[in-house]
């Protein structure tokens, strides 16, 4: 009896694993939103940008500590209108830090991926372990793989061979908003000082990492834990 439980617990594990890190699933309902999720390697990555919105600022407002919540183009404070903009609807939300790290940005059993977490991704589209595992520009065809068919400026589109689908989205700064259509960045969930921030550029074949200020605006996307 024992071995018989022993084979079934096995042949379970086997079926279990041999349907990937998404489980044969291609999506997962957040909030009323419907994500679009995508493996790769023993990952399970959200294809697309965070939408969580549970307050807007304008640009001028920016914070090291305090969560901030931005729209790109949106310049009030009214949540229904910037769910109404196209720049929502198409690149989602640009958070500071301390909103990636607050509660509610994910679904249950997933999270913002840590600093450590992203190379195990860019092992599995191809890039060398030294890259990964540096700062500044890194890296050569991965970012085509990483980058979406449409949307980025002067013909910088890319594969999106990895299912990443990566937008650019631009990013909230000092100054406000800049670089839509050109760039596009990600946080990390790493500690405030450490957050390994990823850059994709229409017209640089890299993928950047660096350590941003909190107070910048950034997407960011959910991985499964």
């Amino acid at each position: 009896m024992k071995n018989l439980i022993f084979v079934y617990a096995f042949l379970l594990s086997v079926s279990v694993y041999g349907q990937g890190a998404c489980n044969n699933q291609t999506s997962i309902t957040h909030q009323g939103y419907e994500y679009e999720i995508v493996e790769i390697g023993d990952q399970c990555w959200f294809s697309e940008n965070c939408r969580y919105l549970p307050e807007v600022s304008p640009s001028s407002a920016s914070s090291t500590t305090t969560p901030y919540y931005y729209v790109y183009g949106y310049e009030g404070t009214d949540l229904e209108a910037a769910k109404a903009n196209t720049n929502y609807d198409t690149f989602g939300v640009l958070y500071n830090l301390p909103a990636v790290m607050a509660e509610g940005i994910c679904p249950s059993g997933w999270h913002v991926p840590l600093d450590e977490e992203w190379p195990t991704m860019e092992f599995s589209i191809g890039m060398s372990e030294s890259d990964a595992l540096s700062t500044g520009d890194r890296g050569r065809d991965e970012l085509n793989t990483m980058k979406s068919t449409s949307g980025w400026d002067d013909g910088g589109n890319g594969s999106n061979s990895s299912g990443f689908n990566g937008l650019p989205g631009g990013w909230r700064a000092f100054s406000g908003f800049e670089y839509n259509g050109r760039n596009g960045g990600w946080w990390s969930s790493s500690e405030s000082g450490s957050s390994g921030q990823r850059l994709l550029s229409y017209d640089v074949d890299v993928v950047y990492r660096n350590y941003a200020n909190p107070y910048y605006g950034f997407s960011a996307r959910c991985v499964q834990d």
